[in-house]
């Protein structure tokens, strides 16, 4: 299973007309608040936002030129509502035949890991994206992926294993470090999620041989058997009824769980037929950390992560508590971590 979300170009830069640099980072839409529709959106819209030197920006807003082939438009940004360090950010432009992703893919910047510790580069552009990335959304790589390229996937191909695709959209959360002793305390992001109806068949078929490619994959695969036990307390005629579904971060540990996996995925089988829909569209916050029962995935690619990291705790988690042995092999191995690093394959323990 690997997540084939694309890294948008999600960081812009404008100047005001005092010279002042205001940075604008896009981290999710809120309107539309799909992902496909804003990015397609050719008549406007809103996301939440980092803003660099918010302060400069304090009233109207600020504007940039784009030149996109023989066109000359012009995109602003308004600074909206406030809500902790984001801001909502309504862009508006002056083309209505131009799409908002085709201005991020002229104006905007390649968002790579800010431990990188360098400006983004040209060659990024490409080698910090996955050979199967398709769906745009993300502000970080899964960079398991980067691992695998087409020659490989054949070569999977033509041995018998089945690759199945599902989306995950990666938030600027993922840097976060945790910076509190109990690991419960650290607020988890919420990223947004897509699983076919074909892919959770799959999944289903295949339980006791999933392979997850990143903690972004594992971090979807174990979301939907939370998912599953909610829709089987759900009425087949209140289907209509169900919103949006949200896993929580602590929604793991907060009761015990008896359903198998088999009747997890079943039932959102279930929900997608009587709903008609071909895509599971939810919502998650589950945070994987040590004390997490695996219900779905068996085995793990992934790099290798810096302390201090809920990648870190997750990776601990599955090979329950071990970690210290397979880093410390690492590290007198010169293996390279991160983002642009070597990686392993991990098994449940």
């Amino acid at each position: 299973m690997y997540n084939n979300t694309r890294v948008i170009q999600a960081r812009l830069v404008f100047h005001k007309q005092s010279g002042a640099r205001i940075e604008i980072f896009c981290l999710a839409p809120i309107e539309p608040y799909d992902y496909q529709l804003s990015l397609s959106s050719t008549t406007g819209c809103v996301w939440k936002c980092l803003v660099g030197n918010a302060k400069k920006f304090n009233t109207g807003y600020v504007e940039q030129t784009i030149q996109l082939g023989t066109r000359t438009l012009h995109l602003r940004a308004h600074k909206g509502e406030q809500q902790g360090n984001t801001y909502a950010i309504r862009f508006t432009w002056d083309d209505p035949s131009v799409a908002f992703s085709e201005l991020l893919d002229a104006m905007g910047e390649l968002p790579i890991p800010p431990y990188l510790n360098r400006k983004t580069e040209e060659s990024d552009k490409t080698t910090y994206q996955t050979v199967y990335s398709r769906i745009k959304g993300s502000v970080a790589a899964p960079t398991a992926g980067l691992h695998f390229t087409d020659a490989v996937l054949d070569d999977l191909r033509s041995r018998g294993i089945q690759t199945t695709e599902l989306t995950l959209h990666v938030g600027a959360g993922t840097f976060l470090p945790v910076k509190v002793e109990d690991a419960n305390q650290h607020p988890m992001h919420t990223e947004i999620i897509a699983v076919p109806r074909q892919a959770i068949a799959d999944i289903q078929a295949n339980l006791g041989h999933i392979v997850a490619v990143g903690t972004t994959s594992m971090r979807t695969l174990e979301s939907l058997y939370f998912i599953g036990c909610r829709l089987r307390n759900v009425e087949t005629a209140k289907y209509r009824d169900v919103e949006t579904i949200h896993v929580e971060q602590h929604e793991p540990y907060q009761q015990p769980y008896n359903m198998t996996a088999h009747d997890a995925l079943q039932a959102i089988l279930d929900y997608l037929d009587a709903t008609r829909q071909s895509t599971l569209h939810a919502e998650t916050q589950i945070m994987i950390r040590p004390g997490y029962t695996f219900r779905i995935v068996d085995i793990l690619i992934t790099n290798f992560h810096q302390p201090k990291s809920t990648l870190l705790l997750l990776v601990s988690a599955f090979v329950n508590g071990d970690w210290h042995t397979i880093y410390d092999y690492a590290l007198s191995h010169d293996f390279r971590f991160l983002s642009y690093g070597d990686s392993s394959i991990l098994f449940r323990q």
